[in-house]
C-alpha cells in the first residue's frame, strides 16, 4: 500500500485522509492479505498534513470547511478531528499485521501513520519529526498516544515538545524503528522479506496476536483521541497559529505570543 501524491511528497490532503481507511478496509476483507506494508511512493514517505489544502477550512473554524455559529464550527471541527484520528487509527485497528517502510521525510501527520503500525524499517536517510508544536499545534491524531508507547515517556516528550528532525539512527536508538536499511531499495526489500515470513505463519495466530497485543491499549488510546479532539475543538483557533500559517506561507520563522 503506497501513499501516492509524490508531487507533495506524500502530504496528506483531504482526499487522501478519507481514502486512506476505505483502502485499508478493502485489504482487511480480502482473505488473500495477511501483511501489509504501507510506504510512500517518490522523494519521501510523507510530509504531513497538506496546509495549503487545509488552509481554508482552518481560516473558516474547521478541517473541512465549515458554517454556522461558533458552537457548530467547534462540532464541526470535533467531528473532523475524529474522523483523522480514524484514518491513522485504521492501521492500528485492522486485522493484518501492517509494517511500515520509511524513507526520506516522516513529518507530524506521518509519525501519526507509522505509530499506528505494527513495525516500522526506515531507510538511513529517513528523518522524523512529530512538527505540530512547531506549527502552533497540539498533535492530535494519534503521536500523543502512541508515541509514548513506542519510545518511553521522556524521549517522546523531547520529540513532541521541541518538535525537533531525528535521524534514522536516533529513532532506532529510541526503538521506533526495528530496523534501519542502507537506502530505500534495500527498505522495501527488507519489508516484503519480513512480510512474506510473517505471511507464511498461521493467520489466525497472527491476528489473533495483534488483536491480544493491543487489547490493553485500545480503550485508554481511543479515550485519549476523543480528548484530544475536545481540547483542539476548543483552543486550536489562536492568534499563534494564524502567525504559524503566515509564516509558513511567507517561508519565514515565526514568532509566537502564546496568544
Amino acid at each position: 500500500m503506497f501513499l501516492d501524491r509524490p508531487e507533495k511528497l506524500n502530504a496528506l490532503h483531504r482526499a487522501l485522509w478519507h481514502s486512506i481507511p476505505e483502502a485499508v478496509a478493502v485489504l482487511d476483507a480480502d482473505p488473500d492479505v495477511r501483511v501489509i506494508v504501507l510506504a510512500g511512493k517518490g522523494k519521501a514517505f510523507c510530509a504531513g498534513i497538506d496546509l495549503m489544502d487545509h488552509a481554508q477550512g482552518l481560516a473558516g473554524g474547521s478541517l473541512t470547511g465549515g458554517e454556522g455559529s461558533a458552537v457548530a464550527k467547534r462540532r464541526q471541527l470535533y467531528d473532523d478531528i475524529r474522523a483523522y484520528q480514524d484514518t491513522c487509527s485504521s492501521f492500528a485497528n485492522t486485522n493484518k499485521p501492517v509494517i511500515a517502510a520509511v524513507h526520506g521525510a516522516c513529518i507530524g501527520a506521518g509519525m501519526d501513520l507509522i505509530t499506528a503500525c505494527d513495525i516500522r524499517l526506515a531507510s538511513a536517510e529517513a528523518t522524523f519529526s512529530v512538527r505540530e508544536t512547531r506549527i502552533a499545534m497540539v498533535a492530535d491524531v494519534g503521536s500523543l498516544q502512541r508515541l509514548p508507547r513506542v519510545i518511553g515517556d521522556g524521549a517522546a516528550r523531547e520529540w513532541i515538545f521541541t518538535g525537533g528532525d531525528y535521524s534514522a539512527t536516533c529513532a532506532r536508538d529510541v526503538q521506533l524503528l526495528n530496523e534501519v536499511l542502507p537506502d530505500p531499495a534495500a527498505l522495501m526489500a527488507r519489508a516484503r522479506e519480513l512480510a512474506a515470513t510473517i505471511a507464511a505463519n498461521s493467520p489466525l495466530a497472527v491476528q489473533g496476536s495483534k488483536h491480544v497485543l493491543g487489547f490493553a491499549s485500545r480503550r485508554e488510546v481511543d479515550a485519549s483521541l476523543d480528548y484530544v479532539a475536545v481540547w483542539n475543538a476548543a483552543f486550536l483557533h489562536s492568534e499563534d497559529l494564524g502567525e504559524a500559517m503566515q509564516a509558513f506561507v511567507q517561508r519565514r520563522p515565526p514568532v509566537f505570543r502564546g496568544q
